[in-house]
């Protein structure tokens, strides 16, 4: 369990950082569940990330199951709907951002093997169809979970979303 304490030193001489903010814009374009948004919204609050922006047919709150999955999250977590997150994705690139998509694509490599660029946007999108092509063309970076078994080739969009947030905390705080 971690304390409230700002810094916490960790048996790497590395620095944890509590109670400050990752600075990684995590976007959700158009993930249809309400079910999903919530338990995504819980773990990018969780995992202490810059802010969560809902985009095109993402369902935003308040509603009753994004509130009863997120359990609190919206709270403290800066979170903001945008119709189309093109205009918002040129915006954050010219502020220095990378964007980079969580996205089974050609170009895609595994995050665990990679050192991530921060500050970051990190786009998760469509449980079935991804992440749109021209939000996809905009992200210099595709990033793909490693899939080793035989019939199982994607996580749910919640799974994965909590995943890759989690090393890019782990990289963030840990590999400065």
């Amino acid at each position: 369990m971690v304390s409230n304490a700002q810094f916490l030193p960790t048996n790497s001489s590395a620095l944890l950082v509590v109670n400050s903010k990752i600075p990684l814009v995590l976007v959700l374009d158009n993930v249809r569940s309400l079910y999903n948004v919530g338990a995504i919204l819980r773990t990018a609050e969780a995992a202490g990330i810059e802010e969560v922006i809902l985009s095109g047919l993402t369902p935003a709150p308040p509603r009753t199951e994004i509130d009863k999955t997120s359990l609190g999250a919206l709270k403290t977590l800066k979170c903001r709907y945008v119709r189309d997150f093109k205009s918002e994705a040129l915006s954050y690139l010219e502020k220095g951002y990378t964007l980079a998509a969580l996205e089974q694509t050609e170009t895609s490599i595994n995050p665990f093997e990679y050192t991530i660029p921060f500050p970051l946007v990190l786009v998760v999108g469509h449980e079935r169809e991804g992440v749109q092509s021209e939000i996809l063309t905009l992200c210099s970076l595709h990033l793909e979970l490693p899939m080793l078994g035989t019939s199982v080739h994607s996580l749910n969009v919640s799974t994965a979303t909590g995943i890759a947030l989690y090393e890019c905390l782990r990289q963030f705080c840990y590999h400065k």
